[in-house]
């Protein structure tokens, strides 16, 4: 398990190592202290992601209400 920064990470990356955690999680491998430590890992990946979620939905937001316009089909051609 890496430790890498959540806030330099790509929403990509982010998300192939909170699956790598999760799968590691439910290997049942891992001891008491080191399930603790992913589990604390996985939130922090999670609020990563979430958060680059809502900044993509808020930026899809603005572009809708201002700069997309509805595609009209001239039916004449």
């Amino acid at each position: 398990m890496t430790a890498k920064s959540p806030k330099g990470q790509s929403f990509e990356a982010a998300l192939a190592e909170l699956e790598q955690v999760v799968a590691d999680m439910e290997s049942g491998k891992l001891s008491l202290e080191d399930s603790l430590a992913a589990y604390r890992r996985g939130v922090e990946l999670l609020q990563r992601c979430r958060g680059k979620l809502d900044d993509v939905q808020q930026q899809v937001s603005v572009l809708e209400e201002g700069a997309l316009k509805p595609f009209a089909v001239d039916e004449d051609k």
